[in-house]
């Protein structure tokens, strides 16, 4: 079921030349409704609101679409199932990642046409043209961690969106104007940072959203820690190219 809010937060980036409100809205329910999404993958669904965060990346059928750190193919199975034969969807995974759910996502891409699945380094890669949408969920603050440079990479994806394309990051909230100081140790990340760091690339913040937060997390646990998994603070950042 579409929750109540994904109209409302769809109206704040309506205004695409492709699929009217009710079409992403249906190209929406009925990706998250998919039979191919596994029971691990529903279960997380209260606390990752897919379907309105799906609708604040402006998201519709035929759209191409990047995404950065597939992990276990949570939001690929369903970006898959939203842009359809007529869209695709490219995930670039750092080649370490392989072991945490590579095999289902070289598995995944093989059974779907519209779906290429990518092993790379981020400081090589070379994106693809065109594209309408990125996604970047829960993995900025393990970029710099990982010796990506962050300005080069978000250079390279500004460079990839067509103009008016949005560039979508979700990530854990650290304390305030601490930037990547615990990325590395508590896979939390100074989110003032991202904003700083992804505006520079020529992008502008178009939403910043409390959807995912959560203010009895007081930022210091471990993402991973018992009572904590599933339940941070987590900033939602739109960005769109200008144009």
């Amino acid at each position: 079921m579409i929750f109540p809010a994904i109209v409302a937060i769809a109206a704040v980036g309506c205004g695409s030349d492709g699929a009217s409100l009710q079409e992403r809205e249906a190209a929406i329910q009925a990706a998250i409704s998919s039979s191919e999404r596994s029971v691990a993958m529903t279960e997380r669904d209260p606390a990752r609101k897919p379907a309105e965060i799906l609708a604040l990346s402006e998201i519709e059928p035929g759209d191409r679409v990047i995404e950065i750190a597939g992990f276990g193919s949570y939001y690929t199975t369903i970006l898959s199932s939203i842009v359809g034969d007529a869209g695709e969807v490219q995930v670039f995974d750092l080649p370490y990642t392989e072991e945490f759910g590579g095999e289902a996502a070289h598995a995944f891409a093989a059974s779907h046409a519209n779906t290429d699945y990518h092993l790379v380094d981020y400081n090589e890669v070379d994106f693809p043209s065109d594209v309408d949408v990125v996604f970047n969920v829960l993995y900025y603050h393990d970029l710099g961690p990982q010796g990506v440079d962050t300005a080069l990479m978000n250079a390279k994806l500004f460079a990839a969106l067509k103009p008016g394309g949005i560039y979508l990051v979700i990530d854990h909230k650290a304390e305030a104007d601490s930037a990547w100081r615990d990325a590395g140790t508590i896979h939390r990340m100074g989110v003032e940072t991202i904003v700083e760091e992804v505006t520079a690339a020529g992008f502008e913040l178009a939403v910043d959203s409390d959807l995912l937060a959560n203010p009895d997390d007081d930022r210091s646990a471990m993402v991973f820690s018992p009572g904590t998994r599933g339940a941070t603070d987590r900033a939602v950042f739109v960005f769109r190219k200008p144009g």
